[in-house]
This record gives structure tokens, C-alpha cells and sequence, in this order.
């Protein structure tokens, strides 16, 4: 088994890939492989609507940026985290970019477990939070939490490996992550497997 570890960060060993690399670190002491997907600093683009990712390829029609890269480590691993740094009380627009056309494109989101991580220097933690686990919450994925609002503070790498209460948060969550994990391979090996998808009721409002 195997965990993915998305860095919305463009800094891979800032203040987000230091949280992460908490998080790794448990996965790995728990025997449950952790890979790391660093956003580049290369544009990625915007959801246009298109819908050309309906022909049921699980892949976005734009081929030019991370997003099917994403999609591809997706689809070999067995979890997922998300990390951002906060910017303006949100996350990083050009990972909500890829997120929006990733989980929209995506066939291999549901029944994994999801987790979140944010990293600030003061505030808009808990808004990116919200923000992010959206993308979790929509797509059957488990949300696997800590013992508080799963972030750190710090203004650099160093800052973040100061922040004693934060480090504790990320380690809780590598290691709820690691149970949830083998908790479901586990069921799955005994026969207990994710509910089959019923057909997607799609209404509107006027009808």
C-alpha cells in the first residue's frame, strides 16, 4: 500500500513539504509507502467546462500540465493528502486549478481515505481546510483527521519544526492515516468491500 502526498506548495521543502514530510515519516514507520507529487511552477490551467472528460478515460482533454501526471500517480496509490500553504485565507490557486480538473476527471478518488494539510503563518488555516476537504468529501473518499485542525505555523521550514503542538498534529495524522489504511485492506481481505455506486441522480432546480 501506498499513500500519495500532493505539495500545492511551489517551495517542495518550505513549510508545506516539511508538514508533509511528518506525515510521511509515520506512513513509512507503519510500513505503507509514501510518494511525494510536487506541483511545479509551470502554469497549470483552469477548468474550461468542456466536458470531454465524460468519454470515461478518467483524463482531463488538456495534456500540457500536471493534471493527467496527477491523475496517473492517483491511480497507483492507495490514499491521498493534500497540502497547501494559505494564501489570502485560501488555498494555492494553481492547486485548486488542478484539483477542480483532476477530481472532475478522475475515476479513482472514491473509497480511498483523503487527508488535508495546510500551513500558514497566523490565519486562514481553518477557511483552506474547509476548502480543500471539499474535494475529499465529494468523492465517497474517507476523511481521515487529527487531534485538532490538521495544521502548522511558521513562516519557514524551521518555524513549522518549532511548532511543537503542529508536529504533534501531523504526526496523529500519519498514524490515523496508516490505521485507516490497513483497517480497509484489512476488510477488503475478508470480503467487506465499498458499497456498489448507484447511478448518479443528477437534478436541477426547476425540474
Amino acid at each position: 500500500m501506498k499513500a500519495l502526498l500532493l505539495n500545492g506548495s511551489p517551495h517542495p521543502r518550505g513549510c508545506t513539504g516539511t508538514a508533509l514530510s511528518l506525515v510521511a515519516n509515520e506512513l513509512e514507520a507503519a510500513g505503507i509507502g509514501a510518494d511525494f507529487f510536487q506541483l511545479d511552477k509551470k502554469p497549470i490551467r483552469g477548468c474550461i467546462a468542456c466536458g470531454a472528460c465524460s468519454d470515461g478515460r478518467g483524463k482531463c482533454a488538456f495534456d500540457d500540465d500536471q493534471a493527467n501526471r496527477f491523475l496517473e500517480k492517483m491511480d497507483e496509490s492507495d490514499a491521498l493528502v493534500i497540502g497547501s500553504p494559505v494564501y489570502y485565507a485560501g488555498a494555492n490557486g494553481a492547486l485548486v486549478a488542478l484539483l477542480n480538473r483532476a477530481f472532475y476527471a478522475g475515476k479513482s478518488f472514491a473509497y480511498k481515505p483523503g487527508a488535508v494539510v495546510v500551513s500558514a503563518r497566523r490565519a486562514g488555516t481553518t477557511a483552506t481546510i474547509d476548502e480543500l476537504s471539499k474535494f475529499l468529501s465529494i468523492s465517497c473518499m474517507p476523511i481521515v483527521t487529527s487531534r485538532y485542525w490538521t495544521m502548522v505555523h511558521g513562516s519557514n521550514a524551521e518555524d513549522v519544526a518549532k511548532d511543537r503542538e503542529g508536529v504533534q498534529i501531523m504526526r496523529t495524522l500519519g498514524k490515523n492515516l496508516a490505521w485507516m489504511m490497513k483497517s480497509l485492506d484489512a476488510g477488503r481481505a475478508a470480503g467487506i468491500l465499498p458499497p456498489p455506486e448507484e447511478q448518479w441522480d443528477r437534478t436541477d432546480f426547476n425540474h
